[in-house]
């Protein structure tokens, strides 16, 4: 009878989930448009930047720096005069504007080092900081290639030889859809399982659970497995459709392994979700613990910054959080085909943090259930 309850209870909040248009609209955004735009759309991608250059020396030299600027990482070159390289600056028209002095190529063939100017827009602080080391390979190149003749025949006493491994394109979109998908499933498996008790309170169905004859378990346990189900089903169909399709981001790993890993990491975080609804007696309160608790975990999980760089405290607390785990597993699966032998320890991890999780977000339900009548 309990599985029963179980199986039952689950089966009332999937239908109350389905007629609230607003949760469906905002699943339905959060696993497409937001994946999409986070993923093409991220502020320190080098991409078609706007650069100006005043050619006062007019000389062949000058002529293969101006050319050298070109698709994808910046527009073709604008050359304007010294005048209008301020005000274009001023206006925001460029992010980047080269100056290359008179006679340049002459002190460059008698080696006297001459200087180039380069003004950088810093209000845009990605392309700037990302964009000024491009201006300066692009510069040294053109002008070693100059001197040489040709590339080929530079002779340098160190080959380096760069084997880019997993994103060869080094694609930013690869990268921050599959960074995307991952925050996407922590909110809506923390947002959908808290907004369930709350809609319970709110719509004064709490008493008519309580006068069952069910658990305190049972109607945990019911929330937990519904809302887990519709967040695992969406973000298998945004993967594949939104992800791999739309993105065009080769899956290396086994997808069903990773699924795998998504439904523990549900496990820990509706687990979350429902011990923050404890707190919470309406959905105002309940979205600024969201804010509060899922900000952190989501910018020192190290999805978008490497956990290595981060202060060591941060990083020996965050291994309680299964935010960390799951990007770790995530990562190792999608981007470099991990297999079952890799991420093991990333599966006990999530397992052990729900459990836990779920253990005491049940023992604050059993004692606030009382007081949501």
């Amino acid at each position: 009878m309990r599985v029963s309850n179980i199986l039952h209870l689950g089966v009332k909040e999937l239908w109350s989930l389905a007629r609230d248009p607003t949760m469906l609209v905002l699943i339905a955004f959060a696993f497409t448009v937001v994946i999409y735009s986070t993923a093409t759309g991220l502020p320190d991608t080098l991409h078609k930047a706007p650069i100006a250059i005043v050619d006062e020396d007019q000389s062949p030299l000058s002529q293969r720096i101006v050319n050298g600027f070109q698709e994808p990482w910046f527009m073709p070159a604008k050359l304007v005069s010294r005048a209008e390289m301020d005000a274009r600056m001023d206006a925001g028209l460029d992010t980047f504007a080269l100056d290359i002095p008179p006679r340049f190529q002459e002190d460059v063939l008698a080696r006297r080092s001459p200087t180039i100017q380069l003004n950088v827009d810093a209000t845009r602080v990605g392309q700037a900081f990302t964009g000024s080391e491009y201006v300066q390979v692009i510069v040294q190149g053109e002008e070693q290639s100059f001197l040489q003749r040709y590339r080929a025949n530079a002779k340098a006493p160190v080959d380096l030889v760069d084997r880019v491994r997993f994103n060869p394109n080094l694609s930013r979109s690869w990268f921050g859809g599959v960074v995307s998908l991952i925050d996407q499933i922590t909110l809506l498996a923390v947002l959908l399982t808290g907004a369930a008790l709350i809609r319970e309170r709110e719509r004064g169905t709490v008493e008519h659970l309580l006068v069952m004859p069910v658990t305190p378990f049972e109607i945990m346990t019911s929330k937990i497995w519904s809302m887990g189900v519709v967040v695992l089903v969406t973000s298998a169909v945004s993967m594949v459709v939104i992800v791999e399709s739309l993105l065009a981001v080769p899956i290396q790993g086994s997808r069903a392994l990773f699924l795998c890993g998504v439904a523990l990491h549900l496990f820990a975080a509706t687990s979350l979700g429902m011990f923050l609804a404890t707190y919470a007696r309406t959905m105002p309160q309940f979205s600024l613990l969201l804010i509060l608790v899922l900000l952190p975990l989501q910018m020192l999980s190290g999805g978008m910054t490497p956990r290595e760089s981060m202060p060591e405290w941060v990083q020996q607390i965050m291994l309680a959080a299964p935010t960390t785990h799951f990007v770790m597993l995530a990562q190792g699966i999608l981007y470099r085909g991990a297999g079952l032998s890799a991420v093991w320890p990333q599966f006990i991890a999530l397992a052990l943090i729900g459990t836990v999780l779920f253990g005491i977000a049940l023992v604050r339900f059993r004692k606030t259930i009382g007081t949501m009548v």
